[in-house]
């Protein structure tokens, strides 16, 4: 069973270095049925209870056109998570594994992502499912999913690159 903010045995935690400022900008805010990590679902499930994702002014422009697609990306900012456990034991039993190797909520920078179903659109709110995430989780950003999308800019070179090429190699 999950428990808040607990170390489990062979878990390892770091002192994170301080925060810096990346620019992000909250563009609205989740709601969702669940107010506690020990309720939330670990994944979201396409069948899943119907859950609002609200838009703050001044973004409600960005959304035309986004009925089109019938699934969406949302990334979303984990806001209640810790940002120090390196080495996680999810199943509680001991045997730990890196925090980049699992999609805990607890990571160095918490964010999220969820493919979605879009349900309906009613004016700054989108109703979806497929969210698992705490109600009043703060919104990153909207994607139509990348499987449903093809890019409408006129390609450039890097598109066509097929192969094993390499970037350079760090000086």
């Amino acid at each position: 069973m999950v428990r808040l903010n607990e170390i489990r045995a062979g878990e390892v935690t770091v002192d994170a270095p301080p925060a810096t400022d990346a620019g992000l900008v909250f563009i609205g805010r989740i709601h969702t049925p669940w107010t506690s990590r020990l309720e939330c679902p670990r994944l979201g499930r396409p069948d899943g209870p119907v859950c609002r994702v609200a838009l703050f002014e001044p973004w409600l422009a960005a959304l035309d056109g986004i009925a089109a697609f019938e699934r969406l990306e949302v990334l979303y900012w984990m806001h209640l998570s810790r940002r120090d456990l390196v080495r996680q034991s999810p199943a509680d039993d001991g045997v730990t594994r890196g925090t980049f190797a699992l999609r805990s909520p607890a990571r160095p920078n918490p964010i999220g992502t969820a493919i979605v179903t879009l349900v309906g659109i009613e004016g700054a709110t989108l109703s979806v499912r497929g969210l698992d995430c705490l109600d009043g989780t703060p919104l990153i950003d909207l994607k139509p999913d990348r499987g449903l999308f093809t890019p409408l800019a006129r390609p450039q070179k890097g598109d066509f690159d097929v192969g094993d090429a390499k970037p350079d190699e760090p000086a």
